[in-house]
C-alpha cells in the first residue's frame, strides 16, 4: 500500500533490498519461487483487481497493468504488447503510482483574492464565474484574444481544448511542442514531409546526436537497443556528455555543445564524396539534390573538426559506418538535443539530419527511417453532436509560417494585447518554454488565466482560477493512436474511485466551462461516446479496448516505397517551402546564437532529461526525490580536469552566473563532459512556493537570457547560455 509517510530512507533502502533479492534469487532459504507463492497466496485473499491503463509519468504512455488491492494502487507490471513499454516500467512509472495519495495535490476548486490568496469556491461558482469572464472578453475584444495551452501528450486537454476554443471562435491553442521537439518537427517536416521513428532491431549501424533513449526513457526503445547490441549493431553517440546510453555504445564522440550541424554537414560531404550515398534512392526520390551536393563540398571533415573539435578521421570514420551498412543505418531524428528546441541551428540541423537519412535511402526500409502506420480513428456524428467549424481569424502566432504553434511567443502576445484570457491544462507555460521570470510577469497581465492541474504550479499560482483535477489514476482519457509497422489503439482507463470527491476529469470541466460560455451543445456526449466513435472504424469496441488496454491491430504496414508528403512529393534537398517563407532553402553552416569565450573561464550550460524525473511534473514526488537525494542527482556537472584547475572538490558549491540571474548548486567532477560545457538536469529548481523541487538544484530556465525567437521556428533556444563559475 502506497502512503507518503514512508521515509526517503526506508524507500530506499525497501528498493536496494528487492533489487538484491532478485538479483541473487534468493536471501538465505527464502527463494524467489517461494515468495512468488506467497505473493499468489496474499493475492487470493485480497480483493485483487488488474485494470489495464496507461502511465502518465512523460509522453510515452506506456502501458500498465495496476494492481488494486482493496481498492487502492498496489502495484503495476508494463503491457507485453504496448510498443513503448514492451512489458516494462521505468523508474518514473513506478514512483508515479504514489500520485493520487500525496498530500500536496489540488482537492477543491480556487479562486485568487484581491490580496492574492485562495479561497476554497464550488464548481458551480468557478463554472460561472469563468464563463461570463469568457463571454465579456469575447464581447469586449473579439474570440482572437482567447487561448488554450496544453501538454501535447495529453490528447483529451487537446482534444477538448481545441473544441472549447472553436466554439468561441478562436483559433489560438497551443501544446508544449516549442519548449522541446519543434526544431526538429520542423526540419524533418519541409523536408520529407513529417518525423519517422527508427527501426532500431534491424539496424547494423546507429547514431544518436544528443539523443538519450536511456534516460529520456523509452523502456520498449532501450529494450530494442540492447538486443541490437547484442547482435553486433554499432551504436555511435555523438553528445558533449558521455550520457547513460554510453554503456550500450560502441563509440562516444565529445562534440563542442552547438555544433552538431558542422558534423552532420561533413557527414554528408563524405557520403557524396566517396559514392557512399544511395544514388539510385536519391534519384528516384529526391529534389533538388545537385544543389545540396554543390554546398556541401565546402564542409569537409578537416573544416568540422575545427568547429566541432572532432577529429576528421572520427568524422570519416562514422560516415564511412553510416554509407558502407545502408539502407541498415540512421542517424537518429532526435528531440530535444541538438535537433530540438536548444540551439539557433537546430532547425537545420534538423534538415541535415533528414538529408542524410535520404542518402542512405533508408527510409522504409528495415533497420531505417519508418514513418508508422497509424490507426484510422473516426469521429462524432455532427448530425447528433453538433461540432463547431473552424474558426477563419488568424492565429496570434501567424508571423511564424512553418510551425504550428509557437507557445514561446505567448508572453510577448500576452504584453501585446493580443492575448486576455488563457486555460492551462496539463502544463507550465510560466516555467518551462522561456525565461520563467520574464514570462511570469507576463502572465499577470491576462484579465482571466484558468489552470486545470492536480498541483499548485508556477502557473497555477498566478491564475484567477485554479481547477482540481483527478489524477491518471482516477480517470478515463480519450483513445490514443500509436504509429509503427502495425498500428496501435491504447486507452487509459480509471483504475481507482476519486480520492478526493471535488475534483474532475478535464471532459467534465469543459463541459462545464462550455455550458456556463454559452457554447454547451458542443459538449452534449460523455467520453465512452467520443471513444467508441473514435473507434468505429478499427473494429475495436469501447469494451474490447478496456479488457486488454492496448490492441496491436493486424494491419501491417508495407515497407519498401516511401510516401514524402511535401510540395514536391520527394525529399527536398532543396525546401521548397522554406523558400517561399524567405530562408535559406538549402541547409548550410550556422553558428549558434552565443559562444563561451574559454579564456575568460566561461562555459555554456546545457541540460537534458533524467531517468527518474519528467519536467518539473515529477518534483512533487517524494519517492523520486529520494531518487535525486541519494544519488546526488541535481549537481552540477563539471569536467574533471577544468575543475582541478579551478580548485574544486566533488560537492563544493559554485555560483552560477549568466546574463540574466545566478544560482548555486553543488558540482560533480567527471571526465564525461566536454571541457567547455557545464551540464544540469532538466526538471529542478521549482520556483512555486510549496514545490518540494525548489530545495534542489536549479532551473537552469531562469538563467536563460530571453533571447528573440527562433525566425524559423520560434523556438527559445534554450541551451545558448553562456555562465561564468565561482566557488563558494
Amino acid at each position: 500500500m502506497l502512503e507518503e509517510k514512508i521515509s526517503r530512507r526506508t524507500f530506499l533502502k525497501a528498493t536496494a533490498l528487492a533489487v538484491g533479492a532478485l538479483s541473487v534469487g534468493a536471501v538465505g532459504t527464502f527463494s524467489f519461487e517461494t515468495w512468488k507463492g506467497k505473493r499468489a497466496e496474499a493475492e487470493r485473499k485480497d480483493d485483487i483487481r488488474v485494470i489495464p491503463t496507461l502511465c502518465a509519468a512523460c509522453s510515452n504512455y506506456c502501458g500498465l497493468n495496476v494492481y488494486v488491492k482493496n481498492g487502492r494502487v498496489w502495484r503495476a507490471v508494463g503491457l507485453p504488447q504496448h510498443p513503448k513499454s514492451k512489458g516494462k516500467i521505468c523508474a518514473r512509472g513506478h514512483g508515479l503510482l504514489a500520485t493520487p495519495y500525496l498530500r500536496q495535490r489540488l482537492t477543491q476548486p480556487l479562486k485568487r483574492m484581491e490580496d492574492g490568496s485562495f479561497q476554497p469556491i464550488s464548481w458551480e461558482q468557478a463554472f460561472r464565474e469563468i464563463g461570463e469572464k469568457l463571454q465579456e472578453i469575447r464581447t469586449k475584444y473579439g474570440p482572437g484574444v482567447i487561448a488554450h495551452i496544453s501538454y501535447s501528450g495529453r490528447k483529451t486537454a487537446r482534444w477538448y481544448g481545441e473544441r472549447l476554443l472553436w466554439a468561441l471562435g478562436s483559433p489560438n491553442t497551443f501544446t508544449h511542442d516549442a519548449s522541446c521537439n519543434t526544431g526538429r518537427v520542423v526540419g524533418f517536416e519541409h523536408t520529407v514531409g513529417g518525423t519517422p521513428g527508427t527501426d532500431i532491431a534491424n539496424a547494423r549501424y546507429m547514431v544518436y546526436m544528443g539523443r538519450n533513449l536511456a534516460e529520456g526513457i523509452t523502456p520498449g526503445d532501450v529494450f530494442e537497443l540492447a538486443k541490437a547490441r547484442e547482435k553486433g549493431a554499432q551504436i555511435v553517440v555523438v553528445d558533449p556528455r558521455g550520457n547513460n546510453m554510453y554503456q550500450m555504445a560502441t563509440k562516444w564522440v565529445p562534440i563542442r555543445p552547438g555544433t552538431d550541424l558542422a558534423f552532420v554537414l561533413a557527414l554528408a560531404h563524405v557520403l557524396i564524396r566517396e559514392g557512399l550515398y544511395d544514388a539510385a534512392f536519391v534519384k528516384e526520390y529526391g529534389y533538388g539534390f545537385e544543389q545540396f551536393a554543390q554546398a556541401v563540398e565546402k564542409y569537409t571533415p578537416q573544416w568540422a573538426e575545427e568547429i566541432t573539435g572532432v577529429p576528421a578521421a572520427t568524422i570519416e570514420e562514422v560516415a564511412r559506418g553510416l554509407g558502407k551498412n545502408k539502407p541498415r543505418a540512421f542517424i537518429h531524428p532526435g528531440w530535444r538535443g541538438p535537433t530540438g528546441n536548444s540551439y539557433a541551428n537546430s532547425v537545420d540541423t534538423a534538415r541535415t539530419v533528414a538529408l542524410v537519412n535520404a542518402l542512405l535511402g533508408n527510409y522504409q526500409k528495415e533497420g531505417g527511417l519508418i514513418f508508422g502506420k497509424n490507426p484510422p480513428f473516426g469521429n462524432l456524428d455532427p448530425a447528433k453532436y453538433p461540432a463547431p467549424e473552424k474558426p477563419a481569424l488568424p492565429r496570434v502566432d501567424n508571423e511564424w509560417t512553418l510551425p504550428h504553434n509557437v507557445v514561446t511567443a505567448v508572453p510577448d502576445k500576452i504584453r501585446d494585447g493580443a492575448l486576455k484570457a488563457i486555460i492551462v491544462n496539463s502544463s507550465n507555460p510560466v516555467m518551462h518554454y522561456n525565461n520563467p521570470l520574464y514570462a511570469r510577469e507576463a502572465y499577470k497581465l491576462l484579465e482571466l488565466l484558468v489552470v486545470v492541474d492536480i498541483f499548485m504550479s508556477e502557473t497555477a499560482e498566478l491564475a484567477h482560477y485554479v481547477l482540481p483535477e483527478v489524477s491518471y489514476l482516477e480517470r478515463d482519457d480519450v483513445v490514443e493512436g500509436i504509429g509503427g509497422k502495425k498500428p496501435v489503439v491504447a486507452l487509459r482507463q480509471q483504475a481507482i474511485g476519486k480520492i478526493h470527491p471535488e475534483t474532475k476529469a478535464s471532459w467534465e470541466i469543459y463541459r462545464g466551462i462550455a455550458e456556463a460560455a454559452g457554447v454547451g451543445k458542443y459538449f452534449n456526449f460523455t467520453i465512452d461516446e467520443l471513444n467508441q466513435a473514435m473507434l468505429a472504424p478499427t473494429g475495436l469496441s469501447l469494451n474490447e479496448l478496456k479488457a486488454e488496454g492496448t490492441v496491436v491491430l493486424n494491419s501491417p504496414l508495407l515497407l519498401g516505397t516511401p510516401n514524402f508528403e511535401t510540395p514536391t512529393g520527394k525529399v527536398e534537398f532543396y525546401s521548397t517551402n522554406f523558400k517561399a517563407a524567405g530562408f535559406d532553402p538549402i541547409p548550410n553552416w550556422k553558428p549558434p546564437l552565443v559562444m563561451p569565450d574559454v579564456s575568460k573561464g566561461e562555459f555554456r550550460l546545457i541540460n537534458g532529461r533524467q531517468a527518474y524525473h519528467s519536467h518539473t511534473n515529477t518534483t512533487r514526488n517524494p519517492y523520486l526525490l529520494a531518487l535525486t537525494e541519494h544519488y546526488h542527482g541535481d549537481r552540477l556537472w563539471i569536467n574533471r580536469r577544468v575543475a582541478e584547475r579551478m580548485g574544486l572538490k566533488e560537492g563544493d558549491w559554485v555560483e552560477v552566473r549568466s546574463e540574466a540571474a545566478t544560482a548555486r548548486v553543488q558540482v560533480h567532477l567527471t571526465e564525461a563532459i566536454h571541457p567547455e560545457a557545464v551540464f544540469i538536469y532538466a526538471p529542478y529548481g521549482s520556483l512555486a512556493k510549496d514545490a518540494p523541487g525548489r530545495n534542489f538544484a536549479f532551473s537552469f530556465m531562469t538563467l536563460l537570457p530571453y533571447h528573440k525567437l527562433d525566425p524559423v521556428s520560434g523556438i527559445a533556444m534554450t541551451q545558448e547560455i553562456v555562465v561564468t563559475l565561482r566557488k563558494i
